[in-house]
This record gives C-alpha cells, sequence and structure tokens, in this order.
C-alpha cells in the first residue's frame, strides 16, 4: 500500500472510531455524517439538523491531504486526531495543523506546510 492510501485509510479508520461518530449527536433531529471524497482527498465529519428552530451545521473535524501531508484544517474533538494519527504511524512532519496560522506553525511539534 503506497504512502496516499495508507494515510486515507487511517483517516477513515480514526475519523469512524471517533466517539463522535460511533455515538451521534446528543440533540435530536441532529444527525452526525461522515464525509469521505477519496478522488479529491476530502474528509469531513460534521453534525446536521434541526435543533428546535435553529439550523445546525457544526463541523467537528476537517482533514484533507495535500501534497503528500495530512492537513487539519478543523478539529473541535477533545482528543486532537493529530495525535491519534501520530500513534497509528504518521510522522509528524507529515501533519500540518492548518487551523494554526501559518507564521505560528513553526511553533508546534508538526509540519509547517
Amino acid at each position: 500500500m503506497d504512502k496516499l492510501d495508507h494515510y486515507r485509510c487511517l483517516i477513515r479508520q480514526v475519523m469512524t472510531s471517533s466517539p463522535y461518530y460511533l455515538h451521534g449527536s446528543a440533540s435530536p433531529g441532529v444527525d452526525t455524517v461522515l464525509l469521505c471524497d477519496e478522488e479529491h482527498d476530502n474528509y469531513l465529519l460534521m453534525d446536521v439538523g434541526w435543533q428546535e428552530q435553529s439550523r445546525i451545521k457544526r463541523i467537528i473535524l476537517y482533514v484533507r491531504i495535500k501534497n503528500d501531508k495530512i492537513w487539519i484544517e478543523e478539529d473541535w474533538t477533545e482528543a486532537g486526531i493529530a495525535e491519534e494519527l501520530v500513534r497509528a504511524g504518521v510522522p509528524k512532519e507529515d501533519v500540518v495543523l492548518a487551523f494554526q496560522p501559518p507564521n505560528l506553525r513553526r511553533y508546534t511539534e508538526y509540519a509547517v506546510a
């Protein structure tokens, strides 16, 4: 399995084992959905639905593969997907915390870009 296929598999595996995905939203009328676009390497875990009169569309995780690295665009989980990916064997230099401003990424343990 090549690097990109391995990363795709790991991202799907980590996202589907997330408590947010396994247990879903605690709010009635709100569904937790996982969207995997492997052709364009975008992976999204989000809540969608209605809570009383309010429309809910809340991103929990948004990860994409870009330039052979895993870019974490959004992460509102308690554990943090970056550490889960590293524990699964992804080198820190292949993980970009894209939700951090580019000038601050150098202060993290992860890739700048």
